[in-house]
C-alpha cells in the first residue's frame, strides 16, 4: 500500500464527474476527490471543460484519510495534464554540448568585464 503525504503530486484516473467535483482512482487502495473549488482559480461552471471521464491526470494531495483510504486532491496550482512526470526534466541528447559551446564566449565576457 502506497503512503501519500500532503503536497505529493500523484497520478490518478478520473472515475466519476459530478456537479461538485471529480472522483479519481489513485491505486488499488486509495480513491480521491477533487472538489470543484480545487479545479481552477477561475469560476468553474462546467467541470467537463477541464476533465473527461477515464482521463489520467496529475493531482496534488491536500489531505489523507488513512482510515477510509481517501485523498482530498487539487489540480488548480499544477500542470495536471502534463505528459512529463512532476520533478522530471526531459532528457536532451545534447548533454553538456550547449554549455561547452558557450564556455569560451562566457569566459571572454567575464574577462572583458574586469
Amino acid at each position: 500500500m502506497a503512503e501519500y503525504k500532503i503536497g505529493d503530486i500523484i497520478k490518478a484516473k478520473v472515475s466519476g464527474i459530478t456537479k461538485y467535483g471529480v472522483f479519481v482512482h489513485v491505486d488499488d487502495s486509495y480513491n480521491g476527490l477533487i472538489h470543484i473549488s480545487e479545479i481552477s482559480n477561475d469560476f468553474v461552471s462546467n467541470i467537463g471543460d477541464y476533465i473527461t471521464m477515464g482521463e489520467v491526470i496529475y493531482c496534488q494531495v491536500l489531505d489523507v484519510d488513512e482510515v477510509k483510504l481517501q485523498l482530498k486532491l487539487s489540480i488548480k496550482n499544477i500542470n495536471y495534464k502534463t505528459t512529463i512526470a512532476p520533478g522530471e526534466i526531459p532528457e536532451s541528447r545534447l548533454g553538456f554540448l550547449p554549455l561547452k559551446n558557450k564556455l569560451d564566449e562566457w569566459i571572454q565576457e567575464k574577462i572583458n568585464k574586469e
